[in-house]
């Protein structure tokens, strides 16, 4: 099987003393997706949950909704010359009577996941599920737990510093399922395979908490996964708030401490009085 992390010689230089040391990582290979033996995408990744990160794609696609949707996920054998396996190409066989997507490749680089895609429409897929009316409510001091809860299951990046994180949580706070990967679009998608093949979607009172940025399109993943609310440790894009709004999304940004600007959805945040935390629209902490 592949790496995770990965082993390399360099040259370290601190206060001008040069020294040489080994250092890991964080494992980048591509990842091929085959569907019914048809090449769907390529995405650059971090091996590991290579059949949750194949089946949240589909997810992410509307292609499926439940487990029953997918007949088998397998490696395809003969991916090298000698033809050996480099665990870097995976056939997806939906079950009789499923309908395949649309015919439509394209590049997914670890950093952007929606480069080569048509055009933004292409993007608002149809929800299977309403996040807008999941009730669920969240204490601003369990928010704030979150990013310390999810860096502390990050395995990999302890060794690597390097990887990227998406956790799902429950509304008091505590850990569903954390992946890690070069592309945080790709550690959502192992997140909702897992929730996929584990018969867990919709994700109703779910939080999805992601190290970084919130994107239109981890949004648009949590919207396709029945996640209500969705939080970053850094900052939300226009189109992000956007979709959020027009899905019921309760969108936090700049979660960082008790500090937090909530942009949609504050409805489901309950706030405590001289709890310290800070206010939504706030200026974000820097």
């Amino acid at each position: 099987m592949s790496r995770v992390a990965v082993k390399r010689r360099i040259l370290r230089v601190k206060d001008a003393v040069p020294t040489r040391r080994i250092d890991s990582l964080a494992a980048e290979e591509p990842l091929e997706i085959r569907l019914d033996g048809t090449p769907l995408t390529v995405t650059m990744r971090t091996p590991g949950d290579d059949f949750d990160l194949a089946a949240g794609f589909l997810v992410s696609e509307g292609a499926v909704g439940s487990a029953a949707d997918i007949e088998t996920i397998r490696y395809c054998a003969g991916a090298t010359v000698d033809g050996g396996n480099t665990y870097n190409v995976l056939d997806v066989r939906l079950a009789p009577g499923v309908p395949a997507p649309a015919p439509r490749n394209f590049y997914t680089t670890s950093s952007c996941g929606v480069c080569g895609k048509a055009s933004l429409e292409a993007v608002r897929t149809v929800a299977r599920w309403s996040a807008a009316d999941d009730p669920v409510e969240l204490a601003q001091s369990t928010v704030a737990t979150l990013p310390d809860r999810l860096r502390a299951a990050q395995r990999v990046f302890d060794r690597t510093g390097g990887l990227h994180a998406a956790g799902l949580f429950t509304a008091d706070g505590e850990p569903l399922c954390v992946r890690e990967d070069v592309g945080r679009h790709n550690a959502v998608d192992k997140l909702l395979g897992w929730a996929l093949r584990g018969g867990r979607l919709p994700l109703r009172g779910a939080v999805l908490m992601v190290s970084g940025r919130a994107s239109f399109e981890l949004v648009q993943k949590a919207v396709m996964g029945g996640i209500p609310v969705l939080a970053a440790v850094s900052a939300p894009s226009s189109l992000a708030v956007e979709l959020a709004a027009e899905q019921g999304l309760t969108l936090i940004g700049f979660l960082r401490g008790t500090s937090m600007n909530v942009y949609t959805g504050e409805r489901r945040l309950n706030v405590t009085p001289g709890a310290g935390n800070g206010s939504a629209g706030a200026p974000p902490p820097r």
